[in-house]
């Protein structure tokens, strides 16, 4: 039986993922997003923004392959040399600098990434070329400058529950909280509230796809919950993988950190990644820079969801 489907005894609340994080080397929200902006030239750039929460510590790090990484501490501590979240950064060889300000953010529940009140920024040669916030005046109080629009074609995301797991994206410019439950051999698929999935005897099909629609538009959903099913002992170390895609193409970021020691408790890579690569004429996996993607003009979205079953 799959433990995380099955286990009848487990509180359904958010709380319940901080007994599984209470070894402070264990993530509690991991996401990670990749952008397609312009920075130096007129081709496009790759950036990629990596949040992570643990037990006692939090940071984001950003990077764009072959010009820039940088780890920023969300969390003040004594034995950092940061002891604000407001500040800036200069790449002097690219004439790049980053500006952000997190000194008053929400974060909504456990996230990693904050919801508001916050502003992160690129500029190069003084010219702001990415943003991403809404605290744009804080950023630039005298004159009003407007980046190029970026587009956000991945976001990768770790969640723990007994049952309930929840992200909140943006598909095609909208905001949505999805919510995917499992119990009793069944998994639900739920958006801003509305069930739009419903998958029972799900012991036989751990494995899966079918199309749904999230705000007019049409998306491709794949599930794979496999792990769950070969660690039924309740250790706690299975997870489900869930995609949901828009469009044609996929990128995804080269694990690092955090999310890398977290996919060293997998039990084997999920085939439903290939599955839902193969989908796309130009679909991608991770590399040995940040990203690979289908080329210049990429469209499109990804959300891979990992759900992590907390015993």
């Amino acid at each position: 039986m799959i433990a995380g489907c099955f286990n009848f005894n487990q509180p359904n609340t958010p709380s319940s993922s901080g007994s599984y994080c209470s070894q402070s080397q264990l993530p509690q929200n991991v996401i990670t997003c990749v952008y397609q902006t312009q920075l130096c030239d007129n081709s496009p750039t790759y950036l990629t923004l990596s949040w992570s929460k643990t037990l006692f510590s939090h940071s984001l790090t950003i990077s764009a392959a072959d010009v820039f990484s940088i780890t920023i501490p969300l969390k003040s501590s004594t034995f950092s040399f940061f002891r604000t979240r407001h500040g800036s950064k200069s790449i002097r060889h690219r004439n790049i600098k980053l500006h952000w300000n997190f000194t008053r953010a929400e974060f909504v529940q456990n996230s990693a990434e904050p919801d508001s009140r916050f502003y992160f920024a690129v500029s190069h040669n003084g010219k702001l070329r990415f943003f991403l916030g809404d605290l744009l005046r804080v950023l630039s109080p005298r004159r009003q400058q407007n980046p190029p629009e970026a587009v956000l074609l991945s976001r990768r995301e770790h969640v723990f529950g007994s049952r309930c797991y929840v992200s909140r994206a943006v598909f095609m410019g909208s905001k949505h909280e999805i919510e995917i439950e499992c119990g009793g051999g069944v998994l639900g698929v739920k958006v801003d509230g509305e069930t739009r999935l419903v998958v029972k005897r799900l012991a036989w099909k751990f494995r899966g796809y079918e199309k749904i629609f999230i705000g007019g538009v049409e998306v491709e959903f794949y599930w794979d919950v496999l792990s769950w099913v070969v660690n039924s002992d309740g250790n706690g170390s299975g997870h489900g993988v869930f995609v949901f895609q828009v469009g044609d193409g996929t990128v995804w970021p080269e694990m690092v950190g955090a999310e890398k020691k977290l996919m060293k408790k997998s039990v084997s890579g999920s085939s439903v990644l290939q599955w839902a690569e193969e989908s796309s004429e130009c679909g991608r996996t991770s590399c040995s820079s940040s990203t690979r993607s289908c080329g210049s003009n990429a469209t499109g979205f990804s959300l891979l969801l990992y759900a992590w079953s907390v015993n």
